[in-house]
């Protein structure tokens, strides 16, 4: 890096704050990332340098940074390994790779990897400084993108759907395309991504937005209950059935019909269903007389129904009928910047909810979220944040409030058992069976020594059930067996 220029310091002002923006530097040339961290931290930026690419993946994983630069060639784990790092685990992070002459393609691959930019050496303070404020405009940027994103949203009436991410947006953006229209319209994706939300957007945008939006999930029903719910049935047509009833299709009238699961519809309802979209007309159960309806369908499915197809338990004309236009909702896990604004919208939702004062989400919390793969999608984030906010004691949701899904090893905090107080009675508790000093003695000794007797004297009390002595100690089984590793007590017990 070449020398730095007095006026630079005078010449560059960024209008944000620069000590907001934490910032590692990871580079095995010691002396080339001093001079970087020198000329970032005189003008604001607060550093942190690490000099190998371990270093710098163990600092990934223990601290927080909003712009990570790395050098591309190191040994052990180089740029693109510290890229891919940062990327999993530091939320909305940006990273600049730096790199020499020889290795352009590579940072290029960076670059489709995920790289915010990548500087070419020798670098200048000026060049590193403009890369560095870019980036940190660009996390500024992303840190507001939720309000903004969300009074745009109430202008367009989308405001229950809550995306920061780019694969959201641009569902979003189909869906102001084919809202105002009339087509049947199949959206797809894994449980839990919020399809109900994405057909409730479609009918709220809608010429039909003052009319009913009815939804039924065809999983829950059996083929007899799910056809009287689609068509409704007349008065006596099958046993218990005292009174007529108005189906889905009727209430729906004028509306929208959004059918969940449609992948699970049994065959001869399929046959049905298809009549219905062909010729505009429903019959009641029961009845003879059709009924004429105007229903825009919308369907959603987890499964791949062009392999049911296949499987023969799906019939491909009624799916080309469905699936006029496609809208695909990616699970969460691949649109991760979702995570955060999420987590705060259920909070502030559930805090009112239930009456709790919860104020904010501890970073360790946010990045144990977004580092988590969420196999049950936006549901089970929603479910995990309700948890928290019921079971919040101090008004931050913290890693002790944490479900146990999300915890580690290192999050279970050993609770000694509770001892009677000395007395006449209990005097046997300084002197052990043995005649060794008892639990008094531990009074002034380290805690590991603390933790390691009490442990102890507890797998001797239950008789060696780990089970129920992990219990008592108010940890995990996992965690106690660790510290019975930790500690060599397999044999001392």
């Amino acid at each position: 890096m070449t020398g730095d220029h007095p006026k630079s310091d005078s010449t560059e002002i960024a209008p944000m704050n620069h000590g907001a923006f934490r910032i590692l530097i990871v580079d095995n040339d010691k002396a080339h990332a001093l001079t970087m961290c020198e000329s970032l931290e005189r003008v604001g930026y607060p550093c942190t340098i690490a000099t190998s690419g371990p270093e710098g993946v163990e600092r990934i994983e223990r601290d927080d940074f909003e712009i990570v630069i790395t050098d591309l060639v190191m040994n052990e784990v180089d740029g693109i390994g510290v890229l891919q790092k940062a990327k999993s685990n530091l939320p909305g992070c940006e990273v600049i790779v730096v790199t020499g002459h020889g290795t352009i393609s590579i940072a290029v691959e960076a670059m489709q990897q995920g790289a915010f930019n990548f500087l070419e050496k020798p670098l200048t303070p000026d060049k590193l400084r403009a890369a560095v404020s870019r980036a940190a405009e660009t996390v500024q940027l992303r840190q507001t993108n939720t309000d903004l994103l969300q009074r745009l949203d109430e202008r367009f009436g989308y405001e229950g759907l809550i995306f920061a991410d780019a694969r959201m947006g641009h569902v979003i953006d189909r869906l102001k395309r084919i809202s105002p229209t009339d087509a049947s319209i199949l959206i797809q994706g894994e449980t839990g991504v919020g399809k109900e939300l994405v057909a409730q957007a479609i009918h709220q945008n809608s010429p039909r937005k003052n009319k009913p939006f009815v939804p039924l999930n065809c999983a829950e029903l059996s083929e007899h209950l799910l056809e009287s719910e689609l068509f409704g049935h007349a008065k006596g047509a099958y046993t218990d059935a005292a009174t007529e009833r108005v189906g889905r299709f009727e209430y729906a009238n004028g509306g929208t019909l959004f059918l969940d699961e449609v992948g699970d519809m049994p065959m001869a309802t399929q046959v049905k269903l298809l009549r219905v979209l062909e010729s505009g007309e429903i019959t009641r159960v029961g009845e003879n007389k059709p009924i004429k309806i105007n229903v825009r369908l919308l369907s959603a499915t987890n499964c791949n129904l062009e392999e049911a197809i296949s499987r023969g338990a799906f019939r491909s004309d009624l799916y080309y009928r469905l699936r006029i236009v496609t809208v695909v909702v990616p699970p969460l896990r691949e649109r991760r910047d979702d995570i955060i604004p999420l987590m705060d919208h259920f909070r502030r939702h559930f805090a009112k909810r239930h009456g709790k004062a919860v104020k904010g989400i501890d970073k360790a919390v946010v990045k144990r979220f977004y580092q988590f793969d969420w196999p049950g999608n936006v549901r089970q984030l929603r479910n995990l944040v309700e948890s928290m906010v019921v079971l919040d004691l101090d008004g931050v949701l913290g890693i002790d409030d944490l479900p146990e899904e999300l915890m580690d090893e290192a999050d279970y905090v050993i609770h000694p058992v509770a001892l009677p107080p000395p007395s006449s009675s209990s005097a046997s508790l300084a002197i052990d069976a043995d005649g060794k000093a008892g639990l008094l003695d531990l009074v002034g000794q380290p805690m590991n020594e603390v933790e390691k007797r009490f442990i102890s004297e507890t797998l001797k009390f239950t008789n060696q059930n780990r089970e129920e002595a992990a219990k008592m100690l108010q940890i995990g089984e996992r965690t106690l067996y660790r510290k019975i590793k930790e500690y060599n007590l397999r044999g001392d017990n």
